[in-house]
């Protein structure tokens, strides 16, 4: 810790970061951990697709054996081959741990078109009724909006449940535009006769269902966002950091990817406390962690681990680059200056740091963590404002 007698500006005592918009939050990339979460929940719809499919499979089948002569049979079976070939593909995949993103929209998107072309064959096949008036094929659509939230990513339900909305609506528009559904040829109408107020409702059924898949997730992330988030820093507490740890470390052994990890600290912090009081505290921790976070890339951790001390996750990254990076990071907490409240002067921090680097250190998360505790009690004891990283 450095003070200055002048008055300077320097850096406005940092305020949390701002709540973003609900599009903002809605339309955002979920962050690492649920992208995990989203992993299991697709590998959990997976399971239960390639389930569904292969029962279902039962019926065409058994319609084939007793009315060969009837097409839709031959239809039936064809879809649901065609779906039980691509869910077996897709467990495969993600059984092996292969999870992102955009696999989820592939997944769901997939899900959602394969109902509507089952819908599309009724109509080629000159039974209209069956497109639009079955319950059996359209609640399907609520199957695959409701595994979406299995994802834990609000943009998987929000396309979703539109994709599910705007085809089925297309269905019913083809149908009442080629066929005149209710003329009496059709009767005993099977199906029942095609009411516009009842296809209306079916479609804000299933507006409704994206909606309300869309506000599980949001809720689940917002809590789990608020637990996550350490209050006076903005950046995220120990325990989920520790989560994330075990998570990229195992990713990293599993793959052979190098990985480090970084304990850090603020320089004689009890005694700019003791100073200055323990608001001026809280606003140099608030520098330091504003710092750090804009020298970060998106896809490294940073945590507060406790009290002034930080823990900073750097994936796909050797000992030397993470050893630049942290001397980088010093040397621009060191050169921010920040106004102590109700004091007239400025100050400047400074940090000690220690890296340890999977595998060079060891490939244990607990032993990579003592050993980054051994460097920052190294830096600590060599002069502090420094950074201890390279092997041993």
């Amino acid at each position: 810790m450095a003070d200055r007698t002048r008055e300077f500006p320097g850096l406005a005592s940092p305020e949390p970061p701002a709540q973003p918009s609900a599009s903002e939050r809605l339309w955002s990339v979920p962050d690492p951990m649920l992208v995990d979460a989203g992993g299991h929940g697709e590998l959990l719809v997976a399971k239960v697709r390639l389930a569904l499919v292969s029962l279902v499979l039962v019926i065409p089948v058994y319609n084939i054996i007793a009315t060969p002569y009837l097409i839709e049979a031959w239809v039936g079976l064809a879809s649901t081959g065609i779906a039980l070939v691509f869910a077996a593909a897709i467990w495969g995949v993600v059984r092996r741990g292969f999870y992102r993103p955009w696999l989820g929209f592939l997944t769901s998107g997939v899900d959602v078109t394969i109902v509507t072309a089952t819908l599309v064959a009724f109509l080629l096949m000159d039974a209209p009724h069956v497109a639009v008036n079955s319950r059996i094929m359209y609640s399907v659509y609520f199957f695959s909006i409701g595994a979406a939230s299995l994802r834990y990513d609000t943009r998987i339900c929000i396309v979703t449940g539109a994709m599910a909305v705007v085809q089925y609506l297309l269905v019913v528009l083809a149908a009442s535009y080629f066929w005149d559904l209710n003329d009496l040829r059709y009767a005993p109408f099977t199906y029942g006769m095609v009411s516009w107020g009842d296809q209306f409702g079916r479609l804000v059924l299933l507006g409704a269902a994206g909606v309300l898949s869309t506000a599980i997730v949001d809720r689940s992330r917002r809590l789990r966002h608020l637990s996550a988030m350490d209050g006076l820093t903005g950046l995220l507490n120990r325990g989920y950091f520790e989560a994330r740890y075990a998570s990229e470390v195992a990713r990293a052994r599993r793959h052979g990817h190098p990985l480090a990890v970084a304990l850090l600290d603020l320089d004689r912090y009890k005694n700019f406390n003791d100073r200055y009081g323990h608001a001026s505290g809280d606003v140099a921790l608030r520098v330091l962690a504003e710092v750090i976070s804009k020298g970060l890339r998106s896809t490294d951790t940073v945590a507060r681990y406790g009290g002034d001390a930080f823990v900073v996750l750097l994936p796909e990254t050797g000992p030397q680059a993470a050893f630049e990076k942290l001397e980088q990071l010093r040397l621009a907490v060191a050169r921010a200056e920040f106004t102590i409240p109700r004091h007239d002067l400025t100050a400047q921090i400074t940090l000690s740091a220690g890296v340890a680097s999977l595998p060079d250190d060891g490939t244990d998360p607990v032993e990579l963590l003592e050993v980054a505790d051994r460097r920052l009690f190294e830096a600590k004891e060599g002069g502090r404002n420094r950074v201890v990283g390279l092997p041993d």
